[in-house]
Order: C-alpha cells, then sequence, then structure tokens
C-alpha cells in the first residue's frame, strides 16, 4: 500500500539549483528512513544521501557534501532534496528509497520510479 514519488527534476545549467521531492503515500501511516540514489546512463546507481525518521539524521555522499541538503516535512510526508551548485556530472535519474526503521536486514522496502535531472555544461 506504500508508495513513493519523486518530482521537481528538470533541465538547468551549471550552477543552478533544483529542489527534489519524495513523497509517501499510503492508507497507513508508516515510519521510513529515506534515502536518495541516482543513476546515470551505462553508470552504476550511486548513494546520494538519506535522512533517518526519528532524528532527522542525515548522511551525504562526498560528491554531493556541501551542495546538497536532505531535509524531512512530516506533515506532508515529503523529504526533500535541495540540490545547490549542480554541475554536468550530477546528470542522472534521482530516486528515492525507503526503509522500515527497526528493519535490520539489507536492502529497501520501497522505490520511487526517479526523476530526470539534467545539468548542462
Amino acid at each position: 500500500q506504500v508508495r513513493l514519488e519523486e518530482s521537481g527534476g528538470g533541465l538547468v545549467q551549471a550552477g543552478d539549483s533544483l529542489r527534489l521531492s519524495c513523497t509517501t503515500s499510503g492508507l497507513s501511516v508508516i515510519a521510513l528512513d529515506i534515502d536518495w540514489f541516482r543513476q546515470a546512463p551505462g553508470k552504476e546507481r550511486e548513494s546520494v544521501g538519506g535522512i533517518t525518521w526519528g532524528n532527522d539524521r542525515t548522511h551525504y555522499a562526498d560528491s554531493v557534501k556541501g551542495r546538497f541538503t536532505i531535509t524531512r516535512d512530516n506533515a506532508d510526508n515529503t523529504v526533500y532534496l535541495q540540490m545547490n551548485s549542480l554541475r554536468p556530472e550530477d546528470t542522472a535519474v534521482y530516486h528515492c528509497a525507503g526503509r522500515i526503521i527497526g528493519r535490520t536486514a539489507s536492502g529497501y522496502d520501497y522505490w520511487g520510479l526517479g526523476t530526470q535531472v539534467t545539468v548542462s555544461s
């Protein structure tokens, strides 16, 4: 019943900013840690960062640290990925993934379909 959906992608120039959203919907309220991933054509999926459910603890990949910020709005069931100073190498499909808190097994319980981010030189 739980669904994650990303939005906010688009075409921008280097140095511009975008804010992606990851909205959780479903019949029941569920507590999820939310992580962001990206994958460019011909490349492996890469972890961008994430935020925990309980304490809003964040982590970021070195490649985006200082440029990207992840926040959570519990009232809207939405996690945001604010991307500043975008570079062409940030071009990818961005996915959010949810993990049920307390789960110790590897992997994620829910995935969004992704949103395209394209950064031109």
